[in-house]
């Protein structure tokens, strides 16, 4: 039977963070509360748990999850190259809604999907994220809805569209504004904007100089919990394959 947990109790959330901790390091899956709408998670170096993640939202390896994590150091290790403007965007918006795609770096041990060599990364700025984050290390996080259907703002509404599929439910709160992260693409020599979101181009411009407006991704971006990495609208973020 799934948990859901109170966070906005300081008991409840001290135990759902840990009961979430060790339900996503048993290869199980947890909703979780971002900055952007609510997000699906497993772990990310396990094929199992995110094979099972994407089959309880109902898609396939052709969407791979965006990656959550809690903290500058840890999107390093993931990222072979950052590209020219990567660590300059990093320091500008993150944590916070921005989903950056860069090439994946290559010995790591996993399998997000159909990636073509690249992930989706991003540091959130919600603090129930953030801690759970800081014990189980990155994160595959979808948004928390089946493909199709619209992204999960609140805790109930993930619970009633993924139901049981999910061990624990975090419950964070009503979502502020259900805007997804916008999705920058750096893997090309001129930054490219995969999905538009809570960050305006005009903003990205001011620390990039020059960015490309919204393209076909080079990987297919999933919609977020944030609406999400390179990807196909599901309901949660534009541009995100449900990237939170």
């Amino acid at each position: 039977m799934s948990r859901r947990y109170d966070c906005a109790q300081e008991s409840e959330r001290k135990d759902g963070v840990a009961d979430a901790a060790s339900t996503v390091r048993r290869g199980e899956r947890v909703v979780l509360p971002t900055d952007t709408v609510y997000g699906i998670g497993a772990d990310a170096f396990s094929p199992a748990a995110v094979a099972g993640l994407l089959e309880a939202k109902g898609r396939g390896r052709d969407m791979p999850p965006p990656v959550l994590v809690g903290s500058v150091r840890a999107a390093h290790a993931l990222i072979d190259d950052l590209g020219g403007h990567g660590q300059d965007l990093i320091e500008e918006f993150w944590p916070g809604p921005l989903t950056i795609v860069c090439t994946a770096t290559p010995s790591l041990s996993w399998d997000l999907g159909d990636t073509k060599g690249t992930v989706a990364v991003r540091m959130p700025m919600h603090p129930v994220a953030l801690e759970l984050l800081k014990e189980t290390g990155p994160m595959a996080v979808s948004s928390a809805n089946v493909s199709g259907e619209p992204a999960a703002t609140t805790a109930a509404e993930a619970e009633a569209q993924l139901g049981e599929s999910v061990a624990v439910y975090l419950d964070g709160g009503p979502c502020a504004e259900a805007v997804p992260s916008t999705i920058v693409d750096l893997t090309y020599a001129v930054p490219r904007v995969l999905r538009l979101g809570a960050i305006p181009i005009e903003k990205l411009r001011a620390v990039c100089g020059t960015v490309i407006g919204e393209a076909k991704p080079r990987r297919k971006p999933e919609p977020e919990p944030e609406s999400g990495p390179a990807q196909e609208n599901d309901g949660a973020e534009p541009g995100e394959a449900s990237a939170p």
